[in-house]
């Protein structure tokens, strides 16, 4: 790449403790744009198939809009959006021939040539940024949680063990119109790490631990360890676990 670092990638996913797979992941290299990447996770919901069914739609969209997109002339948070609601449309569609409602989460980055970063998500799923193992931001989620963390009615580590975690205030799929949340990192610089996961992964980690584990592993490394540590502090209870690490390191590391 031409920024001064190089890019290192690497993605992961694990059933964990339940009967089936729901999450989908994806990372994507732009046909025509070099240094052109997407990274998307998408959590399914509603039943065996049905949750397959609408992350499996999540990522197809992905898919087929990258694709199409022109980084010269496209803008990227345009494209982020009408991945979310393209692929909102399309499961709602799906859930009128269906028995179940299939939902879906998805959190996505685009990383241009330039440099760029742009962001979306819709639901629990997040995208972290971190700066040297420093944590810089995150996504907030769409949760019953995170309204009772925004109004001071709990904290952040009281959300994490909260019995009704689980609960969404927005996702694809629903009947109302999903929340997107659109952020952009105007240049991305050497040392910088992305993380996109869905709450299999995210559930078991302080911001702290998660930016310790990308500044001392590779983005395969982190990868597998991240997997396997939630793997072991879910005690047997683990959700299906999806994540995409991207490393920005310097040139000749």
């Amino acid at each position: 790449m031409t920024n001064g670092y190089r890019l290192t990638a690497s993605t992961g996913i694990h059933k964990g403790d339940r009967d089936y797979q729901q999450d989908r992941v994806a990372l994507l290299n732009h046909p025509r744009a070099h240094g052109c990447v997407l990274g998307i996770i998408a959590d399914g919901m509603g039943g065996r198939s049905g949750g397959r069914k609408a992350s499996d739609q999540v990522i197809m969209t992905a898919r087929q809009l990258f694709e199409r997109y022109a980084p010269d002339v496209d803008d990227a948070a345009s494209t982020l959006m009408q991945i979310a609601r393209e692929a909102h449309v399309v499961i709602r569609l799906t859930a009128i021939s269906a028995e179940e409602e299939p939902h879906s989460t998805v959190a996505v980055f685009l990383i241009n040539s330039a440099g760029d970063c742009h962001w979306a998500h819709a639901g629990d799923s997040r995208v972290y940024h971190y700066h040297a193992g420093q944590f810089v931001r995150r996504t907030i989620d769409h949760s019953y949680v995170q309204l009772l963390v925004k109004r001071g009615e709990i904290t952040e580590e009281q959300a994490n063990v909260h019995p009704q975690s689980n609960i969404l205030m927005g996702c694809l799929g629903t009947e109302s119109d999903p929340p997107v949340d659109i952020h952009l990192i105007p240049k991305l610089r050497s040392g910088d790490s992305l993380l996109a996961c869905s709450d299999g992964i995210w559930h078991y980690f302080t911001d702290e631990e998660i930016g310790s584990v990308l500044a001392k592993l590779s983005a395969r490394e982190a990868t597998e360890f991240l997997i396997d540590k939630a793997r072991s502090r879910s005690l047997g209870s683990g959700d299906n676990l999806s994540l995409v690490v991207v490393k920005l390191e310097p040139l000749g590391s």
